[in-house]
């Protein structure tokens, strides 16, 4: 379980008497006034915090030259000279928002363009550690957004009708084998990565660039942070745990060590569990990160990560609750990335790295042994760049080598194992053509060859947008999208075919005064789905299919309400799959037709706390219950949760924050499992699929030593 970062905001003050009094106001770029804004003077003890509408006002004992340092989130830091004579100063500050800071709510990032940028949904780091319920789960967060839907049980991201399998992780274009931490079953996991390791979080639900590849459905793009600029050390106490981190910067560079321990023992001791623990889960997570600039404009970013787990639990037969079976779970996981930026001339620039990753997941099921183990390398070299002034290029090569193994250690029998060894070749190219000023058309392919199957294939992609307005486009897409298959199936029958997929994507947005209106329709054309040949999961076959259509909505408003942010968001979902051991196609279970969230956030200056809360609502899903002669016909309840977070700041570098999911107490459940015999009455016996318990509780103090008192741990990692 991840630290889990709260809001985020900075404030100081003094009341201390001085001989000059400095006012003034802090304004965005559009003349707006930011409240919280921190003004101080550099390397004092004196400052303030702008008011709710970015007016400013402190005295100071100082004199003579000083600079005024003025920060927000966010925006690029403002320095300005003055002179302190005891005389009245009077300073108007115009922040400007920072480039390589992705705008926290932005579907199209206020630009113009025919590419996954103008389809996809742009997060900030803040965004994702201030949304109640997410417990600052990148996942969790982007859970809230239109194509996207609760899936209680797993707790990873399911897109348009697309299973957990089919959303991709991308850290700076390098794909992420195994993001998610080890769950007991049916209990959700957790990203690994924090979304402070990330300038921003961009969630492209379809149709995105051909220069990512082995995603279904849907393409996490992660571009971690650039150097740090302060040294720090940063301490959380939390109520699972704790964590300790160290930044240490230099002029063109620096580094950071985290080590964190987490035990959920001590917790599920004082909160009633529908699992029957043997031992709680409990990890031991160390990272580290070294950013150093190169040359004139080049830039190397190495990011480590290690992590240890282990849980055990009992699991009981769903006929008889005396009777139960063992799992215990150890996981070791090791994640290795290093990438480099680097321009060539004013009209190009190379960026490529390499990224390493290994998973062990060692289970004992009741007395037998299995050992899971994936490793592979990702590397990928792009070269971006202008032909003319109407034309820009983006072309590279990737190679992705994967080693599975799955080692059988049997208490009466002989031991076995399964694997395959996967090598992926590719290579993409996509050029930007700007027809005028009003129309862009992104045109591109990809070309791969699989080793596993020896075939070589060409997928094109297209994306065509088209500005309505001076706030407005429209734009359409389409591609042609495939993968391998889950692991659990291509180390039964190595020469199973990738998956496929067709989006194809209609798109409205309207982006003005920090409001976002945006309508999607979309259909998905799904091919060469895996299905169990006459209903045996050890014959496999390439014959299944099926498809997914529907519409979604998203408005987010952070400017009509003082002191508001908050977003709502809808989407339908019409989806069959004829799959797996499907007998016909059918709605899959992990498939909602319905999926609303509300976000609400609210800030109180008087008590320097920010409010948040969710509520989410998901139609019930199908489930298949043998004692009907109809499949997949079964319907669970709808799913309804009201989640709530506080952030308190009574100091600049502190922070306490608690946070609590399910307010309302609702007893949710995800599907039902039954027995595979049947009972005395001829009926197959069940159980429901539920919630481990039916709220969630967490409570930490975070807080940050630097020479700056004002910083806190939001520029963590």
């Amino acid at each position: 379980m991840k630290l889990f970062y709260p809001i985020l905001f900075v404030l100081t003050s003094t009341a201390a008497y001085s001989q000059t009094r400095i006012s003034g106001k802090v304004t965005d770029e559009r003349g707006a006034g930011i409240p919280l804004a921190n003004i101080i003077l550099a390397d004092t003890y004196d400052g303030t915090s702008s008011d709710t509408d970015g007016n400013f006002e402190f005295t100071t004992t100082e004199t003579g030259v000083h600079v005024l340092l003025v920060k927000f989130v966010g925006y690029k830091d403002f320095q300005k000279e003055v002179i302190l004579e005891n005389k009245p100063i009077t300073i108007q500050v115009s922040l400007e928002e920072m480039i390589n800071e992705l705008e926290a709510v932005m579907i199209t990032a206020g630009a113009f363009a025919a590419s996954d940028e103008s389809r996809r949904t742009i997060f900030k780091a803040l965004d994702i550690a201030t949304t109640a319920g997410a417990t600052a789960d990148i996942a969790g967060a982007l859970n809230t957004l239109p194509g996207t839907q609760k899936v209680g049980e797993s707790g990873r991201l399911f897109v348009r009708g697309g299973d957990g399998n089919e959303a991709k992780t991308f850290i700076d274009g390098l794909l992420v084998l195994n993001p998610y931490s080890p769950s007991a079953p049916n209990t959700p996991s957790r990203g690994r990565f924090l979304p402070f390791m990330f300038k921003g979080t961009s969630f492209s639900t379809g149709g995105y660039s051909a220069e990512y590849g082995q995603a279904l459905s849907s393409a996490l793009v992660l571009d971690s942070k650039d150097k740090s600029e302060t040294n720090r050390t940063d301490i959380g106490i939390l109520s699972v745990g704790g964590d300790i981190a160290h930044t240490q910067a230099w002029e063109r560079g620096s580094a950071i060590g985290k080590i964190q321990y987490t035990n959920i023992r001590p917790y599920f001791g004082l909160i009633n569990q529908r699992i029957d623990w043997i031992d709680a889960p409990v990890s031991l997570e160390g990272s580290g990160a070294v950013r150093q600039e190169v040359g004139k404009t080049g830039i190397v970013k190495v990011y480590g990560n290690f992590n240890h787990s282990s849980y055990a639990i009992y699991q009981h037969s769903i006929d008889d609750y005396n009777t139960k079976f063992l799992y215990d779970l150890t996981n070791n996981y090791r994640y290795l990335n290093g990438s480099y930026k680097q321009a060539l001339n004013d009209r190009w620039m190379v960026r490529g790295g390499l990224a390493y990753t290994y998973q062990l997941n060692d289970a004992i099921v009741d007395q037998d042994n299995i050992v899971e183990t994936e490793k592979g390398i990702h590397g990928k070299t792009v070269f971006e760049g202008s032909l003319s002034d109407k034309v820009e290029l983006k072309t590279g090569a990737e190679i992705l080598q994967r080693n599975y193994e799955q080692q059988f250690r049997l208490h009466d029998g002989n031991p076995y194992a399964r694997t395959f060894e996967e090598v992926i070749s590719a290579g993409f190219a996509e050029a930007d053509i700007y027809a005028s000023n009003k129309l862009v058309t992104r045109a591109g392919a990809r070309i791969e060859y699989n080793s596993l199957v020896q075939k070589l294939s060409i997928d094109p992609r297209i994306s065509v947008a088209y500005k309505t307005g001076s706030y407005s486009q429209v734009s359409f897409a389409y591609g042609k999208f495939r993968q391998t298959a889950n692991n659990t199936l291509v180390r039964i029958n190595h020469a199973l075919a990738p998956e496929k997929a067709e989006h194809f994507i209609l798109n409205y947005q309207h982006v003005e005064n920090n409001r976002t209106f945006r309508i999607e329709t979309y259909y998905k054309n799904y091919n060469d789905l895996v299905k169990y040949v006459n209903g045996d999961p050890l014959t496999l076959n390439n014959a299944g299919s099926g498809y997914a259509k529907g519409i979604e909505f998203f408005w987010r408003d952070n400017r009509s309400l003082r002191n508001t942010d908050y977003w709502i968001s809808y989407s339908y979902l019409d989806t069959k799959r004829n799959y797996l051991n499907f007998p016909y196609k059918a709605v899959p279970s992990f498939a909602s037709a319905h999926n609303f969230s509300v976000v609400y956030k609210y800030f109180i200056s008087a008590i320097k706390s920010q409010l948040g809360a969710t509520y989410s609502y998901t139609s019930g899903r199908p489930y298949n219950n043998p004692n009907s002669d109809q499949f997949n016909r079964g319907k669970t309840p709808y799913y309804s949760d009201l989640s709530f977070n506080w952030s308190y700041l009574p100091k600049p570098h502190l922070i306490v924050y608690l946070s609590c999911t399910n307010l309302l107490g609702r007893n949710n459940i995800f599907g039902y499992e039954y027995s595979t015999v049947k009972n005395a009455d001829g009926i197959y016996n069940s159980r429901p699929l539920q919630q481990a318990a039916t709220r969630f509780l967490f409570a930490g103090i975070f807080i940050t030593l630097s020479k700056d008192k004002s910083i806190n741990q939001l520029p963590n990692l």
